[in-house]
Parts: C-alpha cells; sequence; structure tokens
C-alpha cells in the first residue's frame, strides 16, 4: 500500500512538474530520454524548428523514460503539453481508445507521409487513421562473430535447417551458439518474438499481443518447442538469469558464444568490449515456416498530441518537421538509428546500412514484446520466458499462467 502511494504521488508530482501553463504561440514538449545522445538529437531537432518557426516559443521537459511511463496517464488527463513521446501499436492503444491522443490523419495526409513513412504506418495507425508521427527506429536481428563463423566454414545461415547445422557446428567447436542475459527479462522477449514471427507470422503476433490469441494455443506451443529444442540442445550461455544485456557481451568478445539475438544499440557496447567492425556482422533472423512474409522486430520511439494540448496548431507543425527527411537524417545520426522516412540518409556503418535494407523490405514490423502487449501482460510474460529458458519443463504450467493473466488484463 505504501508502496502504491509513493508511486501514485511521483506520478502527479510528476505530472505537476511537467505541466507548464502554456501562453498562445508556446509549444509545450514532453521528451522521454535525458541520456547523452537522445537529448542532444531531440534539442537539435527543437534548435532547427525554433530557427524555421521564431514566433513559436518551445518549451521542453525532459524526464527519464521510466519516469515518463509513470507520468503519462496523469498528465494526458490532467495539464497536457502540446507534443509528448510515446511509442506506436498496441502501447498508443489505450490512449487512443480513451481519447487522450488526437487524430493526427491530417498530418500525414498533408506531408504525403503514407509514402515517405510507409513501412510504419501500419503501427501508427488503429481504426484506419494515424494518431503519432515517428522520428527514429532500429532493427533488431542477429549479430554474430564473424570471424569464428569463418574460421569454421559457416555461412550466414537463411533458413532454420541452416541455422541448426551452424548451431551445431559451433557447439562441436566448443562454442557456446547464443549469448543472452536475462536478468531484466525483455532479452528473452526478443528472441520469443523472432521465434513467433517467423513460425506464425506477423498477424499471429499482433493477435498474441493483443489478447486475441490464447498462450496455450497450438500455434503458440510450436514456438515453445522450437524454444524448448533451442534450449535443450544447449544453444545458450550458462548462468544467463544472472546478467544483463550488457554482461551478455563478455562470452561474445571473449569467443566463448558466436550469435546475439539483439538491438542494434549494443553495437557500442561490441565495440567498447575491444571488438571490431571486422569481427562483428549482421543477418537477418532466419526463416522458420517457408514462405511466411518476412516481418521484423523494430521499435520505434514517436510523438504524439494529447487531445487536451493547448496548441495543436503548432503542435501539427513540429510533427510535421520531425519527419522531414534531412531532419530524420541529422537526428538517427546523432543517436546512432535509423530514420523512417525512406527518403532520408543513413549512417555510414554497415549495421546500420544492413538494417535499413532489412526494415524497408519488411512486410511488418513488431515493437517488441513489451512495447505490443500491456504492460501487466508483458511483465508476467517476460517473467514466463525466462523461467521457461531455466526450467523448459514448466512450459505447460507457464502457457496456462499467461492464458490467466491475460483474462485478467484483456477484460
Amino acid at each position: 500500500m505504501k508502496f502504491a502511494l509513493k508511486s501514485s504521488l511521483l506520478s502527479i508530482a510528476l505530472s505537476a512538474a511537467m505541466s507548464t501553463a502554456a501562453l498562445a504561440g508556446d509549444l509545450v514538449i514532453n521528451f522521454d530520454d535525458p541520456n547523452p545522445g537522445p537529448k542532444a538529437g531531440f534539442e537539435a531537432a527543437v534548435e532547427a524548428f525554433k530557427a524555421a518557426n521564431p514566433d513559436v516559443n518551445v518549451i521542453v521537459n525532459i524526464n527519464d523514460r521510466e519516469a515518463h511511463k509513470t507520468a503519462i496517464r496523469n498528465f494526458l488527463s490532467a495539464d497536457a503539453p502540446d507534443i509528448t513521446s510515446w511509442y506506436p501499436g498496441n502501447r498508443m492503444a489505450p490512449f487512443v481508445e480513451a481519447g487522450l491522443f488526437e487524430d493526427v490523419s491530417d498530418v500525414w495526409e498533408a506531408n504525403g507521409f503514407s509514402d515517405s513513412l510507409a513501412a510504419i504506418k501500419p503501427t501508427m495507425t488503429i481504426d484506419g487513421k494515424q494518431w503519432g508521427v515517428p522520428y527514429t527506429y532500429y532493427q533488431w536481428g542477429v549479430y554474430y562473430r564473424k570471424d569464428i563463423f569463418d574460421k569454421l566454414g559457416l555461412a550466414e545461415p537463411t533458413n532454420w535447417d541452416e541455422f541448426n547445422a551452424a548451431a551445431m557446428t559451433l557447439k562441436d567447436a566448443g562454442v557456446t551458439p547464443i549469448t543472452i542475459g536475462t536478468k531484466y527479462l525483455w532479452t528473452a522477449a526478443g528472441v520469443f518474438d523472432y521465434l513467433n514471427l517467423r513460425i506464425n507470422g506477423y498477424e499471429v503476433h499482433n493477435d498474441l499481443t493483443a489478447g486475441k490469441v490464447k498462450y496455450t494455443d497450438e500455434r503458440i506451443k510450436n514456438v515453445f518447442m522450437v524454444w524448448k529444442d533451442m534450449i535443450d540442445a544447449g544453444y545458450f550461455v550458462d548462468n544467463h538469469a544472472t546478467m544483463s544485456w550488457q554482461d551478455a557481451i563478455a562470452p561474445f568478445a571473449n569467443g566463448d558464444a558466436a550469435m546475439y539475438v539483439m538491438g542494434n544499440f549494443s553495437v557500442d557496447g561490441y565495440k567498447n568490449a575491444g571488438m571490431t567492425e571486422d569481427q562483428i556482422d549482421y543477418f537477418q533472423f532466419p526463416e522458420i515456416t517457408p514462405g511466411l512474409p518476412r516481418a521484423e522486430e523494430a521499435p520505434a520511439d514517436a510523438f504524439f498530441i494529447p487531445t487536451r494540448a493547448k496548441n495543436k496548431e503548432d503542435a501539427r507543425k513540429f510533427l510535421a518537421f520531425v519527419a522531414q527527411p534531412d531532419i530524420q537524417t541529422e537526428w538517427n545520426k546523432t543517436i546512432g538509428q535509423l530514420p523512417i522516412n525512406k527518403n532520408a540518409s543513413v549512417g555510414d556503418s554497415k549495421f546500420l546500412q544492413e538494417g535499413f535494407e532489412t526494415l524497408s523490405t519488411a512486410t511488418g514490423l513488431a515493437q517488441f514484446y513489451d512495447r505490443d502487449a500491456p504492460a501487466q501482460m508483458a511483465k508476467a510474460g517476460m517473467e514466463g520466458f525466462q523461467e521457461f529458458m531455466l526450467d523448459t519443463s514448466k512450459m505447460d504450467a507457464i502457457l496456462e499462467r499467461l492464458d490467466k493473466v491475460q483474462d485478467e488484463v484483456y477484460k
């Protein structure tokens, strides 16, 4: 009870702190990442917007991501900013359904975004309308030790038979196929998402995270059976539940493990651990169900206009501005991620180049399990994924438990 009270007071305090009495011409923006790179990218975009719109007085509130998540419903319902950062897909759905986000289909129409932002449009759309404008995303996939693959004569696997053959060759050479650190749970969700996307496809995956498919559904059980085969065969490093994703870089860097299912943000971690770009490479998670359209894991960040915003005219100008090719090019160079506008330029990194090709040719983009599923479901699901990786014999009990959580969350 004390914890709940403290959390409530924190949310109210943050809402109050982030609320600013806006005058005519003021544009209040709440942003959710104070880390140096993201903060610099955001602030540069704001300065460019101010230079292009000198009559608009921009007021920014930058808070850390977890505090932002806690406070957002309060500030959307009370003294709302004119713009807030948030996430596409199912994470925006509750605010759309509660009438707290503004329909910005007109911004998409006026700026031709249905074409230039086509890759992300499905995840920005509910009931045929667009509810925000994205400014960045990044690819997931399989990062691997190219030097180890080359030494063992292995090529990048494109299907599941090739992947399993590569894994067994690695094991025979005394190398664990995959590193992972599940201490903070979400990394296991990345593996689950890709297995589900490759076995069942984008629509089934979205239906699961939207509560329309049960975890005990045979299609989802099939995902866990493939995952069980990987775990039981020793594909993953030992002691993963004691390691963060950063800790799990160590066996990758020292050659004890050869692959990492991870997002592109991890590349700096590999380099900081002493690996060179010549040692590391990337491939798309391999096909499992032959012919299934390829969907990818590509978490995106976006801006939304609260329904209770005071300056919606300038807010629409800002949303149109941040999706322009030149703005997205510079912003994403700063943060080392990918612009979503297809006319933007991509950074020189081979990983960004490969990621851009991967995402721009995908038939669907998932937002990651803990964004696509509601928070309570995501927490229970990720706890279940970690537990399953530690003891695959608990599969049926875990899936039945997740069904019960699903019944509560989506009722």
